[in-house]
């Protein structure tokens, strides 16, 4: 009877979310280990494998439930799975994107291309990983779009946090200016914001100014490269531009203008409303 089945389905799913609870608490944990995790990279897995554990698990559960419950009612679910079976062999010629999405996948994670929380170019989308599964990578811009791309459909993979980053700054500056005295500023301005207490752990080697790398009509372009821990230039970008700013008011050094941003308008002479009008030559005279 319907009725003395009723108890023993719900055992089942009582068991069933009791391990469901589990998985919750050690993906959890996982997740508040990766957060305290002084690795970027390590921390990086460990929220990847967080969230891989958590779908593949619930998936599981879910079909171990549908399998006991039509035990429980006298369901053979021998034929079902002999015809799913069948049924998949001729889904699966037609599906084969399915089966690439997830081969891909695991190669993503067996190789270790990006994880959870990097910031990636893929497709030509840059953002960063929110999530990552065996047939998807959802994929966050910054304004905010969430891309979602299948894995078999990404060929090359970019990583902008891997290991470390590099802060650059081109900096356009007028050919008036004594380049020495430019660069001797520059690098002073770039050693200073090492040496800050709010970017002494961020910045992980010396910064670099070469000297000038372009020239663009009456600009002259400065490059200015320190390379910084994963995915933690902006801010000390923003720093050094608004140091490089005030110092180059102070100091009076007029920054360039780009020639192919300029509108150049011939202007004439405006008349002078005093001036006696030019006489006109006679005809015939």
């Amino acid at each position: 009877m319907v009725r003395d089945r009723l108890p023993k389905v719900a055992v089942v799913l009582v068991i069933l979310f009791g391990v469901q609870r589990i998985v919750a608490f050690f993906c959890a944990r996982m997740q508040r280990a990766a957060a305290r995790q002084a690795n970027v990279q390590r921390a990086a897995q460990m929220r990847t494998m967080a969230t891989i554990i958590r779908a593949t698990s619930y998936s599981i559960l879910g079909f171990f439930a549908f399998l006991q419950i039509l035990t429980l009612f006298n369901i053979n679910y021998a034929p079902l799975l002999a015809s799913a079976g069948i049924l998949g062999v001729g889904i699966g010629l037609g599906a084969q994107s399915l089966f690439k999405d997830i081969i891909n996948g695991i190669f993503i994670l067996v190789e270790d291309q990006y994880n959870v929380g990097e910031v990636v170019k893929i497709a030509s989308l840059t953002g960063t990983v929110e999530d990552l599964t065996f047939r998807l990578t959802r994929l966050r811009d910054g304004d905010g779009t969430l891309h979602i791309i299948p894995n078999s459909q990404i060929a090359t993979v970019s990583n902008l946090t891997r290991d470390y980053s590099v802060a650059t700054l081109p900096l356009s500056v007028d050919a008036s200016a004594d380049t020495a005295r430019v660069l001797t500023l520059l690098r002073k301005i770039a050693a200073d914001i090492r040496q800050d207490p709010a970017f002494k752990d961020v910045a992980i080697a010396d910064p670099d100014v070469p000297g000038i790398d372009q020239i663009n009509g009456r600009a002259l372009v400065y490059p200015i490269s320190i390379r910084v821990k994963a995915n933690q230039k902006d801010g000390i970008l923003r720093a050094l531009r608004q140091r490089i700013v005030d110092t180059f008011k102070q100091e009076r050094i007029p920054l360039g203008i780009d020639p192919a941003n300029m509108l150049l308008l011939q202007q004439q002479k405006a008349p002078d409303p005093t001036a006696p009008p030019a006489q006109q030559p006679l005809i015939g005279s």
